[in-house]
């Protein structure tokens, strides 16, 4: 079953520490089946708490959204998101 895993992003606190981020992500995705569904696309809140910004990434399923998101890559990419912004992360197992 493919599995997305979705960040909202919900305050930024230090944009440099997002850009350093940011410059960091494609490193991270090497090697792992990931496919970036949306980038911070336009978006229109319907309900729930106002937001800045959506990302959607695919994976074949939810072991490989793991491996990725427990990679050492992306744990090192991380720290600066976490210190740049306040996020929510989702994984959610799809429908094949």
């Amino acid at each position: 079953m493919p599995a997305y895993i979705i960040f909202t992003r919900t305050q930024t606190l230090n944009i440099a520490e997002l850009e350093k981020y940011w410059s960091l992500i494609q490193e991270t995705m090497k090697g792992h089946p990931i496919e970036v569904l949306v980038p911070y696309g336009d978006f229109e809140i319907l309900e729930g708490e106002q937001i800045e910004g959506i990302v959607v990434a695919k994976f074949p399923d939810m072991e490989a959204a793991k491996k990725w998101y427990s990679s050492e890559a992306y744990k090192k990419a991380a720290l600066h998101r976490q210190m740049g912004a306040i996020y929510n992360g989702i994984l959610v197992e799809g429908i094949a």
